[in-house]
């Protein structure tokens, strides 16, 4: 097993410089870099083997074929699904939650029923699902927070009878926190609803075992562990993709075509219409397979002891507020924050000046910031490759925001 802090030397993006200053990256909760190794593995297969899966029987296909259906083998083995037609791959996150609420939401939630979230979701799990309680007529409902990011007394009782889904996130994306995923699970599955994980932020740190956990769904992203864009997964139990049905209809999920009828593909074919990101699934597997050098434990392990570096530090400073827990056992590899008097996007672009690149605005969670009326912050977020020295970077920097903004602390 490598070392993890020798990870930061397989990144070449991290050897740029950035106004004078040497490129640190805080924003990977946005989207990660990508190493050495999966760069030459996606360009080796773009260079001799890149073919359209499933489509011919010429080499090149085959080869395509076998790549893109060994990625797909390589993502059930890392997040331990049962089988392998449970993976379905699609765009991203939003993709793969979208898909779960229109071939699942729209066919077994009506008038009466209600889908519970928490107030903290990624538009991405919230959108959606007010969608498809507006379009039903049933009920989104919100657990809701107390001032560090914990569920309120009681919240989960909305958790009831009339509840057919509960969708919220394995890590909040703003306050960098679990909510207690196995209580609600059970929570859930107990008054028979469905219960939907997103694990975004969740799945890139930790090691995930959904049969453990037991959810119905499970979505990630591949961008945000090392993987290219247009990469997701959506994890569902083999018994809900067999009444599913299709979300994109065109070539691939069929399995005959006649003038008025058509029939569909094999799970998980029959929702991955057409052509598919055969490189983005290229890269994905190259992830899993260069994080696995490391293991999920380590860089679990690793990522807490630079929180617990760093956000002691920054809830010291004058005049910055953290969002959420101040405890650094609760936080897994995000820090949102603000700065009094100073705009964040105004702190990113400060940080920006030298070197420093972090995340500003609503971090597509604005019911959450509307609800701490906070409606914009940073945010740093790290992982395999960031060091303290890009931490004390980052808090040096902070030290000159006020200041540049003309204020004298």
């Amino acid at each position: 097993m490598r070392d993890i802090k020798e990870a930061y030397k397989d990144f070449p993006i991290l050897q740029r410089q950035h106004h004078g200053h040497r490129l640190v990256y805080l924003d990977s909760g946005a989207t990660t870099q990508m190493p050495q190794q999966v760069l030459d593995t996606v360009n080796d297969y773009i260079k001799h083997s890149n073919g359209n899966p499933h489509r011919g029987a010429h080499v090149l296909a085959i080869e395509a074929s076998k790549a893109y259906e060994g990625a797909r083998d390589t993502v059930q083995k890392f997040i331990n699904a049962a089988h392998r037609e449970e993976i379905v791959f699609t765009r991203n996150t939003t993709e793969s939650l979208n898909l779960i609420a229109n071939s699942y939401g729209m066919h077994h939630v009506k008038k009466g029923d209600k889908i519970v979230i928490t107030v903290a979701e990624h538009h991405a799990n919230l959108v959606t699902w007010q969608h498809v309680c507006q379009v039903t007529g049933a009920t989104l409902e919100y657990m809701y927070l107390d001032d560090y990011g914990h569920l309120l007394p009681g919240e989960m009782d909305k958790i009831d009878e009339h509840t057919k889904i509960l969708a919220f996130a394995h890590v909040s994306n703003v306050l960098g926190m679990s909510f207690p995923v196995e209580e609600l699970i059970k929570r859930g599955h107990a008054v028979g609803a469905t219960v939907v994980l997103d694990g975004a932020q969740s799945t890139p740190h930790q090691k995930i075992d959904v049969q453990a956990l037991d959810c119905d769904f499970f979505v990630f992203s591949g961008h945000k562990m090392c993987a290219s864009q247009g990469i997701g997964v959506m994890y569902a139990k083999r018994q809900f993709l067999e009444e599913m049905p299709p979300f994109l209809l065109g070539g691939d999920m069929i399995e005959y075509v006649q003038e008025q009828t058509t029939t569909f593909n094999e799970i998980p074919y029959k929702f991955e219409a057409g052509t598919p990101n055969a490189h983005g699934a290229v890269t994905l597997e190259a992830a899993i397979h260069y994080l696995e050098e490391f293991g999920m434990d380590q860089i679990q392990a690793y990522e807490h002891e630079l929180i617990s570096y760093v956000l002691p530090k920054i809830i010291a400073m004058p005049h910055v507020h953290v969002l959420g827990s101040h405890d650094p056992n609760e936080k897994h590899g995000v820090i949102a924050f603000t700065i009094d008097d100073v705009h964040p996007h105004d702190v990113a672009q400060i940080l920006d000046s030298y070197g420093v690149c972090c995340r500003s605005g609503h971090h597509c969670a604005q019911p959450l910031g509307a609800y701490y009326e906070v409606p914009a912050s940073c945010r740093l977020s790290m992982y395999v490759y960031t060091r303290k020295e890009d931490l004390d970077a980052f808090l040096e920097a902070l030290k000159h925001v006020r200041p540049t903004m003309g204020f004298n602390d």
